[in-house]
Order: structure tokens, then C-alpha cells, then sequence
């Protein structure tokens, strides 16, 4: 028996959502952990926020590469889950860190970086210029 075709991710919901809560986090940070963690958390803070907003719209872009047709489902689904990943795992340790003050959470952050850089790679690949036929 054969399974049926998993629907792609919506690249664009996941992208809008990532992006309304960095806004949110932003806000958050810049009126409730001004003063309630120290000036260098407070940018840590301001990191982690910085990296999942533009990875947000990393996501609203391949959306529309999708729709247009310039990207194959397969290499969206690559870059995309990657890019995904990655921003989940450096800004969530970056959160994570200035909530606990434990510094382990700073050595994961690194994990997250490789695998946005890992995303952008993947990315380039798939946008390279092939020869016809």
C-alpha cells in the first residue's frame, strides 16, 4: 500500500508566525527585560530576536519562490526545514540563556549558526545556474 503525498509546508504561515513572535519578543524585551537582566543579556536578547526576524523572512521569501516556481518543492523542503532548525535552535538557546543565566545554552547557539549556514548553502546550491540538457 502507498501512502499518500505529504502536503508541503506552508513555508509562508511558518514564516509570518516566526516573524509575529519575534515582534512580540521584541517588544517584550525592549519594555520588560530592560532593566531586569544585564546590558549585555539584554543584547543577547536582542540577537536571538534579530536572527529569528530575518530568518522569518527568509521563509516568506521561499514561499514565494515556491509560487513562482524558481524553487522545486524538494530544495523549499530542504532549505526550509534547515533554515527552520537552525533558527530554532540558536535563537531558542539564545532565549534560553538570558531566562536561566546558564551558560551552557551559549554553546548550543553555535549548532543553530552552522545549520543557518548549512539553510544559506543549500539555498545557493539549489538557485545555481544549470546547463540546459
Amino acid at each position: 500500500m502507498t501512502r499518500p503525498p505529504r502536503p508541503a509546508p506552508a513555508w509562508g504561515v511558518l514564516g509570518a508566525a516566526l516573524a509575529g513572535t519575534a515582534v512580540a519578543l521584541g517588544a517584550f524585551g525592549a519594555h520588560a527585560l530592560d532593566g531586569a537582566v544585564s546590558p549585555r543579556r539584554l543584547e543577547t536578547f536582542e540577537t536571538a530576536v534579530r536572527y529569528q526576524f530575518l530568518h522569518a523572512l527568509a521563509l516568506l521569501v521561499l514561499h514565494q519562490a515556491r509560487l513562482a516556481g524558481t524553487m522545486a518543492e524538494a530544495a523549499a523542503a530542504r532549505v526550509g526545514g534547515t533554515l527552520l532548525a537552525g533558527t530554532a535552535v540558536f535563537s531558542g538557546a539564545l532565549y534560553a540563556l538570558v531566562a536561566t543565566d546558564v551558560g551552557a545554552f551559549g554553546a548550543v547557539a553555535p549548532v543553530g549558526g552552522g545549520l543557518l549556514l548549512l539553510g544559506w548553502a543549500q539555498w545557493a546550491w539549489s538557485a545555481r545556474p544549470r546547463r540546459p540538457g
